[in-house]
């Protein structure tokens, strides 16, 4: 056992803690796994109304594994729920990883316990890991949503460390509702484009997406009301452009029919709606069904499947685990289903 533990000491601190990392240990697009890492609360600051961001890191000051912009990681909270936060700090600070966090009214309880945590408290973190890669450009668009501008922080950074032309249009309800807006302003306005409902309106992405230079990369991260429809209007516009997109809510069912599971240890039947996940029919019988990003990236809520075919809508699962498992927020059946449950 200790030599299994210098050896895993040994590969971290080549392929995460070293200046070779981001050669030796390149960012995949979409991870289920990294490292599991025991971290604690340096730093807890008001970034807006309703918006707290925490600073994490070690205790005894080790360094923690690299990042790259647009990465996130998973957060175990003292309850038990685990949710997925962007890092809004710097990559080159190896000591303490930040994320945002907004507190959100009648929601599932995550935010809310985030707000309650203070400087000193432990929280466990698994990651980095990324699915919204800043792609090499000659120009950027960045387009934030209130609480989506914490990915694209970083992404302001380092295209600005490139040299490469970029602009930002930030939305949000008041300027009081969004956070790191001080941080945002030594780029000045012609590079930050700060919109507000009480001010413009509602966004209208016919008005943003314009602004994109030929051919550029737009980065979209916000409520769906932001995101919805960007795909075909920027084809429209400028069929030569990217676009990458990150958005909060789950992904709507499209093309579902209904089906039914039976739950095996449990005994239980359960039918799934044709504009339901499988994980909200399941967790109605079984609420303590773990789950994070309900998109079909994260993988905790992969489940292994006695008997059935598997309609597979994930990003995740290799071709061999989908021979025996499904994640339960996003894949169907044509059928029924038996799982492990």
């Amino acid at each position: 056992m200790r030599i299994a533990a210098a050896a895993g000491g040994a590969y971290r601190g080549v392929f995460a803690e070293s200046r070779l990392a981001p050669l030796l240990s390149r960012p995949q697009p979409v991870r289920r796994t990294g490292f599991d890492l025991d971290l604690s609360i340096l730093d807890r600051r008001e970034e807006a109304e309703d918006v707290v961001s925490l600073v994490l890191g070690d205790v005894d000051g080790r360094p923690l594994p690299s990042w790259v912009p647009g990465a996130h990681v998973d957060v175990f909270l003292p309850s038990g729920r685990q949710r997925q936060y962007s890092l809004c700090g710097d990559p080159a600070d190896r000591r303490a990883y930040r994320v945002a966090v907004r507190r959100i009214p009648g929601g599932e309880g995550g935010s809310a316990e985030v707000h309650g945590l203070r400087v000193g408290d432990p929280v466990r973190v698994r990651g980095p890991r990324n699915a919204f890669s800043l792609v090499d450009a000659g120009s950027y668009l960045f387009v934030a949503g209130g609480i989506g501008i914490t990915p694209i922080l970083p992404m302001v950074r380092e295209t600005e460390r490139r040299g490469r032309p970029w602009r930002l249009v930030y939305r949000g309800r008041s300027r009081a509702s969004m956070p790191f807006l001080r941080e945002l302003a030594h780029y000045g306005p012609a590079a930050v484009d700060v919109r507000t409902d009480d001010v413009t309106g509602r966004p209208d992405l016919a008005t943003i997406l314009p602004l994109a230079e030929p051919g550029a990369a737009v980065y979209l991260c916000g409520p769906p009301a932001l995101t919805d429809g960007a795909w075909r209007m920027l084809r429209d516009i400028d069929p030569a452009a990217s676009l990458h997109t990150e958005r909060f809510s789950p992904l709507p069912v499209v093309g579902g029919r209904p089906f039914r599971i039976r739950l095996a240890r449990s005994g239980v039947t359960v039918d799934v709606a044709g504009e339901e996940t499988a994980l909200a029919a399941v967790r109605r019988a079984l609420p303590g069904v773990a789950y994070s990003c309900r998109q079909g990236f994260c993988g905790t809520c992969k489940t292994r499947v006695l008997d059935g075919r598997v309609e597979h809508r994930d990003r995740t699962l290799t071709a061999r685990e989908r021979q025996d498992a499904m994640l339960l927020c996003v894949s169907r059946a044509s059928g029924s289903l038996v799982l492990d449950l």
